[in-house]
This record gives structure tokens, sequence and C-alpha cells, in this order.
């Protein structure tokens, strides 16, 4: 049944949690400034990140925020995230959506059910879990035992924490300002968007907002039908 949260099989929710926000290795607080870690080519460089790594007009034209129609049952203030299309949406009145891209799982880490945002942080603290420090170790990264809130930081400029039964799922909504992960299967579950995307929904969205996550291969056209035309367009 789609109102009860699925975990893909292989997905271990103990021992994933938020380490995989980021879905990749963090250099330590000290090291921030001389090195960092390119999601091309996903390896570490030394040296400052380019500024270009951050630029939101990176992100395909597709996948930027828009007023848009659909069709849904879904009452104003809901948040849809297709899995599929990389879209969220978030619902602003009859038939009416503002649609952001968003990054989602990678394979093994894929989910889907009915969630609620328990809490919001701007500029969340991040701390890997114990099990996730031990594994990047043995890779040979060494990651800090939580990182403070900045542009480094692999939650981004704001998170809204998913809960649901009034329990953490360890998921999240949050950002990034690594454009080019946006339209991608990047995370070990949550959903990134770009920082100013995530700030303008962090503004919309209180906590208690309904999220719907429509796994992949799953029929989204129960929760929404979008329509081919686009406001102002």
């Amino acid at each position: 049944m789609f109102g009860r949260l699925t975990i893909a099989a292989s997905l271990v929710l103990g021992t994933m949690v938020l380490a995989n926000f980021a879905s990749v290795p963090q250099a330590t607080a000290q090291a921030a400034t001389d090195r960092y870690f390119d999601y091309a080519t996903r390896t570490w460089v030394n040296g400052k990140r380019p500024k270009r790594a951050g630029r939101h007009d990176k992100v395909p034209r597709k996948y930027k925020r828009r007023s848009v129609r659909i069709t849904t049952n879904e009452a104003p203030g809901t948040i849809i995230v297709n899995s599929d299309t990389k879209y969220l949406y978030y619902v602003t009145g009859k038939n009416k959506a503002i649609r952001y891209g968003v990054g989602v799982g990678r394979k093994g880490f894929t989910w889907s059910g009915t969630v609620k945002i328990g809490r919001k942080q701007e500029w969340p603290t991040w701390t890997p879990p114990a099990s996730m420090r031990a594994r990047e170790r043995a890779k040979g990264n060494i990651l800090p035992i939580t990182m403070k809130g900045g542009l480094d930081n692999p939650l981004g400029a704001r998170a809204l924490y998913l809960y649901k039964g009034g329990r953490d799922t360890i998921f999240r909504l949050h950002g990034t300002r690594e454009a080019y992960s946006i339209g991608g299967n990047v995370s070990s579950g949550c959903i990134r968007l770009m920082n100013a995307d995530v700030e303008d929904l962090y503004n919309r969205a209180g906590v208690g907002t309904k999220v719907i996550v429509i796994g992949p291969g799953q029929d989204a056209s129960k929760f929404y039908t979008p329509t081919a035309r686009l406001f102002g367009s």
C-alpha cells in the first residue's frame, strides 16, 4: 500500500542515515577551504572549489523552478515528489503548483510513501554517523564528527526533515549547490534541490506539510497529472 513507507530492499535504514544526503564523502572542516569533492569526476580535488561549481544556471532549463498546471486532488500546501521525472511539486491552488527540479536516491536507495515535515532548519549542521565515518575512513576519506552549516555542508542552505508516525525517517528535503546533480539519481534517499529552490520551498512549506514521494516505476497519475501548458507560456 502506497501510504505505508517502503524502502528498497537493499537499503538498511539504520545504517545509511544522513551521510547519504550528500551521497559522497566530505572533507574535514579544516581542509574544506583547500580540498573539495567534485561530483562530476567523483574524486577529491586539491585547491579551492571553483565558483562555477555553484552556479544556478548550470541546472538544465527543464529543471528550473516555475509555476505549472497539474490535475490533482491533493490540497494546496501538499508536496509531491516524482522520482522518475525528478520533479517536486508544491501545490499552490486548485490544479496549480510550483515545480522544482530535484536529485533523488540512487539505485538501491529509492523509496516511496507519504510522510510529513517534522521540523525545519536553516543552514543545518551535518553529523555523519560513526558507521559512515568508519566506512569512509577505510577508503582513505576522513570525515568530520560534525560539520556546521555553510556552503560546503552536504545539506545546503535549508533542510526539511521528513517524519512518519511522529518519528524521523532520516530522509530530508535539502539544498545543494552542485547544480549538475539536479535531475540525477545521486543520493541515498534524500531529495535535494538547488539552494535557491530549497530556500523558496522552505518559506512556503511549514511543519506538518504532507509530502508524497512517488518511487521509480510507480503510477504517478494516482496523485497528479501534469499538463503541457505552463503559466506565462
